[in-house]
């Protein structure tokens, strides 16, 4: 299955009290591995930088000045991410800075059923926390040294091997080769698989006797009773 782990880098908290879209970052999975393909792409937002936004990812306006616009990349956006699930960490965020530049461009905005919340997910299978992605990164033993500040394209990678770990993938990326079985175990009335030919049993006599006089020991209904068959005893050595 292809899915798009994404992230995005803003001048502020709301894209409808006037912030913008600065930076996006998109790392294609196919069936939860990385295929090398990304989508990355700064953004002139059109506005100034509020200092607070800038401390967080260090982008400033002198670098994007010369970047283009939303609406200049939004056909290859729209490409690459297709009608893949998205993935991001606190998705509301992203998809409503992402649907608000869409809006502007005129195109469908992003579902809410096409979005994968990893923040929620870790929140579900980590209630006592915390569950920013630095944390989850010390959780699962993730490097993410080079995360002195924000960037989109880099928190997207990181991403991408957080939300492996959350979903359990990673068992999925070890299995390189698909195997086929053909079985000849035929399945009885019960429902039980029956060997074609039974195994020779190592019980000897003396075996079984003893453990009949265990079991007599035991007292009351011996559970273990009710599964007594007929021994098939190996010739004694």
């Amino acid at each position: 299955m292809r899915e798009i782990v994404l992230d995005t880098e803003t001048t502020g908290l709301d894209p409808y009290q006037g912030h913008r879209l600065v930076e996006i970052g998109c790392v294609e999975l196919f069936n939860g591995i990385p295929t090398g393909q990304i989508f990355h792409q700064y953004l002139n937002p059109e506005r100034d930088m509020p200092p607070e936004a800038e401390a967080v990812h260090g982008l400033t306006i002198d670098f994007l000045k010369d970047k283009p616009l939303f609406a200049t990349v939004v056909d290859d956006f729209v490409t690459f991410i297709g009608d893949a699930p998205l993935v991001a960490h606190n998705a509301m965020f992203d998809t409503n800075f992402l649907n608000a530049e869409l809006e502007r461009c005129g195109r469908d905005l992003i579902g809410r059923e096409r979005v994968v919340d990893t923040l929620l997910l870790a929140r579900k299978r980590h209630p006592a926390g915390p569950n920013s992605l630095d944390n989850l990164c010390s959780r699962y033993g993730i490097d993410n040294s080079k995360r002195t500040k924000h960037g989109a394209l880099l928190d997207a990678e990181i991403l991408a091997e957080v939300y492996v770990e959350l979903t359990g993938a990673r068992q999925t990326r070890l299995t390189l080769v698909e195997t086929t079985l053909t079985s000849t175990i035929k399945i009885d009335d019960a429902g039980l698989k029956v060997r074609p030919t039974p195994l020779v049993s190592r019980l000897n006599s003396d075996d079984i006797a003893a453990h009949r006089a265990f079991m007599a020991t035991l007292g009351g209904e011996v559970i273990w009773t009710k599964y007594l068959v007929e021994e098939v005893v190996s010739p004694q050595s």
